[in-house]
C-alpha cells in the first residue's frame, strides 16, 4: 500500500520550491504514506490539460488561499471542484478569491481520481482524501487562523456529492484519525451536486466510481439523501432548473431529507443556466455567491 518512493520525494522537492502567489500555497494531504494506494506505475502521471482538467492525480493536495490581513474573520471552507470523478475541474481558484474576499480562508482539494491502478479500493478514494482535508485544516486551524468550529464545504457537481458523501457517513472513518479529530463539517454550500446513485442516476459519474455492475449496497451507500440525519451539517443548496446533465431532482431529495431531519437549510432553483456555471452565471452574475454569504451571516458562520 506504498506511494512509489520517487513520486513521493519527487512531489516534496516540488512542493517545497514551490513559490506564494497572491497569499496562495499548495500542501499535500498526506505526509508520508498515501492511505489506500498501491505502487504507482510509471506512466502514471498527472496532466493538466489545455481546459484546465486534472487527470491522473496521484498525490492529491490542498490549495490554501488566504484573505487579505485584517480581514479575517475566523471562517474557512474546504472546496471539492468538479469532474464527475473523471476529471477534476481546475475552478476553485475563482471560487476560493471570491470567499478570500469575504474574509473567510479558503482551501481548494484536489483529490485523487477513482483507479484501480493507484488504488486498492478505487471506491473509497476520493472519500478518503475528504477525510483527510478536513482532519489536516482542523488540526490546524490555529496555524492558519481560523476557527476550529467554522470550517465548511463547498461542493461542484461530484464535488458535491463527494463533500455530502463524507458529511453524511461521520461513522464510516476510512483514514487513520489517532487524534480523534472531528471530522464532520460544521456548513455545506452544494452548487448542482451530484446526490443520489438510485435516483436520476448520473451513469457516468457512478461507473467511475463503482464500476459498471455495482452492488444495491455500494448504490444505496452513495446516495447519499438516505444518509441525512439531524447531524448533517446546515446547507445552502444552488441549482438550475434547465440542468439536463445533473438533474435539479439531486438537490431537492437533499433538500426534502434535510427539512425532515429538521437541518437549516436553504435552496435556490434558478430557472434556467445549465450546469457547470460555477461562480459567473450566464444572466445572474454572481448573485448566488451574495446569497450564500447572506445564509451563512444569518446563521452565525460567518461575523
Amino acid at each position: 500500500m506504498k506511494t512509489n518512493t520517487l513520486l513521493i520525494t519527487a512531489t516534496l522537492i516540488f512542493i517545497f520550491q514551490i513559490k506564494f502567489y497572491a497569499q496562495e500555497k499548495v500542501i499535500p494531504l498526506y505526509r508520508d504514506e498515501i492511505t489506500n494506494s498501491k505502487k504507482i506505475p510509471e506512466d502514471y502521471i498527472e496532466i493538466r490539460d489545455e481546459n484546465g482538467l486534472f487527470i491522473k492525480i496521484s498525490v492529491p493536495t490542498l490549495t490554501v488561499f488566504t484573505p487579505k490581513k485584517g480581514t479575517e474573520n475566523g471562517t474557512a471552507v474546504i472546496i471539492f471542484p468538479s469532474g464527475g470523478y473523471r476529471v477534476v475541474v481546475d475552478e476553485g481558484e475563482d471560487i476560493a478569491k471570491a470567499f478570500t474576499s469575504q474574509g473567510i480562508t479558503a482551501f481548494v482539494l484536489k483529490y485523487r481520481l477513482p483507479s484501480d491502478e493507484i488504488m486498492q479500493d478505487k471506491s473509497i478514494g476520493p472519500l478518503q482524501d475528504a477525510q483527510m482535508a478536513i482532519k489536516l485544516v482542523r488540526m490546524n486551524a490555529k496555524a492558519y487562523n481560523i476557527d476550529a468550529n467554522k470550517i465548511g464545504f463547498v461542493g461542484l457537481s461530484a464535488g458535491g456529492h463527494l463533500a455530502t458523501t463524507e458529511a453524511t457517513h461521520l461513522d464510516t472513518v476510512l483514514i487513520e484519525n489517532k487524534e480523534n479529530i472531528n471530522l464532520r463539517p460544521d456548513f455545506m454550500v452544494l452548487v448542482y451536486p451530484v446526490i443520489s446513485f438510485t435516483e436520476a442516476k448520473v451513469t457516468a459519474t457512478i461507473t467511475k466510481l463503482l464500476g459498471a455492475t455495482p452492488s444495491e449496497e455500494l448504490l444505496s451507500f452513495f446516495s447519499n439523501e438516505k444518509h441525512v440525519t439531524t447531524n448533517t451539517p446546515p446547507t445552502f443548496l444552488l441549482h438550475a432548473g434547465d440542468d439536463t446533465r445533473v438533474s435539479v431532482q439531486h438537490s431537492k431529495l437533499f433538500y426534502e431529507a434535510l427539512q425532515n431531519a429538521k437541518v437549516k437549510s436553504e435552496f435556490h432553483i434558478l430557472q434556467n443556466g445549465g450546469h457547470g456555471f460555477a461562480l459567473e452565471h450566464d444572466t445572474r452574475g454572481d448573485k448566488w455567491f451574495s446569497w450564500c454569504i447572506d445564509w451563512l451571516n444569518e446563521n452565525g458562520f460567518v461575523k
